[in-house]
């Protein structure tokens, strides 16, 4: 089993609308760390399970389209808690959105949140694979 691991930081801010949410509330800022992990059993024809460039070009737009904004306020996040799990679930759809992965059969997002929480996301990639 191979995997490639790539990661990129970014700061944004949210506020959370759960019941009672405390002070995450109110509008405030966090340092998130996003990795995205590829795995798979096979290397494609030219000796990658995907191309590191690309994944880096991808979370590079994706950090860059996150950054410095309130999460609330994207379209990505309407009508839902802008919570980490679900910035590591839009992360994953986003990626999957900018590249082809060679011959990876899995996908993980993991989020890191300051460095007081982490989240992750799996999913199973192909043809009869469910986000």
């Amino acid at each position: 089993m191979y995997s490639v691991s790539l990661s990129r930081e970014f700061i944004a801010q949210h506020y959370l609308i759960v019941p009672d949410p405390g002070p995450e509330g109110t509008l405030h800022s966090h340092r998130y760390t996003v990795e995205a992990t590829f795995r798979g059993p096979e290397l494609g024809e030219y000796g990658y399970l995907v191309d590191i460039d690309a994944l880096a070009s991808a979370l590079e737009a994706i950090a860059e389209e996150f950054a410095d904004r309130t999460l609330n306020d994207l379209e990505a996040f309407a009508g839902r808690n802008p919570s980490v799990e679900h910035l590591a679930r839009i992360v994953g759809d986003r990626l999957l959105d900018r590249i082809v992965p060679e011959t990876a059969t899995e996908l993980s997002v993991r989020v890191r949140e300051d460095d007081v929480a982490a989240v992750t996301h799996r999913r199973s990639l192909g043809s009869d694979a469910e986000p």
